[in-house]
């Protein structure tokens, strides 16, 4: 995938809220937002899927550890469509990650890493940033 923005040496909050505002391609196959300490561990990799790797209107979740991924976790209510406006906003503690989507849909993913704080942000895919906000 196509990266669309990398942040480093963040250092968001648990409590906080990571919020990404944009417009999904009108020909998207798939996006993802990721977040962790950096490129190889990330806490959360989220990757709404239209048409992609075999999957069709799917959200894998997953976590990378090292450079190594876990067990991917499939979410099939699938809120987004292809061209829309889209917010996506991560929050987190110890114990989990939330992700809240349009129409109050919210998608919870263990911390695996057990992170405290979030210092690494991405973005790929048929994605269109408009704003990143953190709060």
């Amino acid at each position: 995938m196509e990266c669309r923005l990398v942040a480093t040496h963040l250092n968001v909050q648990a409590g906080e809220c990571i919020k990404v505002k944009g417009k999904i391609l009108p020909e998207a196959k798939g996006f993802a937002v990721n977040v962790g300490k950096d490129r190889s561990n990330l806490v959360l990799h989220f990757n709404p899927r239209f048409d992609s790797h075999g999957d069709v209107n799917v959200i894998v979740c997953n976590s990378m550890e090292d450079g190594m991924w876990g067990t991917e976790e499939r979410e099939t209510d699938f809120p987004f469509q292809q061209g829309d406006k889209t917010e996506i906003c991560i929050s987190f503690d110890t114990a989990d990650l939330m992700v809240k989507l349009a129409g109050d849909k919210e998608i919870a993913f263990p911390n695996r890493l057990g992170l405290q704080n979030i210092e690494y942000l991405s973005v790929e895919g048929d994605f269109a940033i408009r704003a990143i906000k953190f709060s």
